[in-house]
Order: C-alpha cells, then structure tokens, then sequence
C-alpha cells in the first residue's frame, strides 16, 4: 500500500495503468483513525491497489483538488480517471460497507464515470 502526501503527491501516481483506491485521511479525525484498519485490511483483497493520500494538513492543497469536504473519504480511480468514490458523513465518517460496495463497483465491468457518489 502505498502512502502520499501533498509534496509527494503529483497526481502522476493515478495515471497508471489499473484500479487504485484511495483513502484520503487525516491524523486528527477519529473517523479516519477507526476507518484505516479497516481499509489497510482490504489490502491485497481485491484486484485493486490501494494508497492512502494524508490530508493531515487542512492547507493540503489534496482538499481542493479532489474536492474533499469530510474525511475519511474514499475514491476510486481507473487509468487515472476518477470512477466512483464514497464521502464520509458528518459525526459518522465511513463504514466498512461503503467500502465493500466502492470495491463491488470497482470489480463490475460498466461503472460510469464517478458513480455513486457520496
């Protein structure tokens, strides 16, 4: 599983090749500090990588340019493109469902351009 921060963080790393999830997470939220375990398990569980983009820092400029408003939020990314992804909600953050089902989109062969959001 690969880590980014916003200096390492270039954008380049989603123009791959595959399927790449990410988690953006922040050291400070108690929903991204219960979500990670849950997301680091998923590792290796499906034919997706994983990364984790830290958006610790409220300057990161990883909040405007992926349009995050909560965290945890996860996203899902095909050659670079965003394909679906999940918003953390208010006081709830995200569940281990959401992830389960942005995984079942990942694996389904007609997902539409970010479906499913938030």
């Amino acid at each position: 599983m690969e880590r980014w921060n916003e200096e390492a963080f270039s954008g380049r790393e989603l123009l791959r090749p595959g399927r790449w999830c990410v988690a953006f997470l922040a050291d400070w939220c108690p929903f991204c500090r219960s979500f990670r375990p849950m997301f680091e398990a998923a590792d290796g569980a499906a034919d997706i990588s994983l990364a984790i983009a830290d958006v610790t820092s409220e300057d990161s400029p990883l909040w405007d340019t992926f349009r995050i408003e909560v965290v945890p939020t996860i996203a899902l990314f095909q050659d670079g493109k965003l394909i679906a992804r999940r918003d953390g909600r208010p006081m709830k953050g995200l569940e281990r469902t959401d992830l389960e089902d942005l995984c079942r989109t990942a694996a389904s062969p007609a997902t539409s351009p970010a479906s499913r959001e938030g």
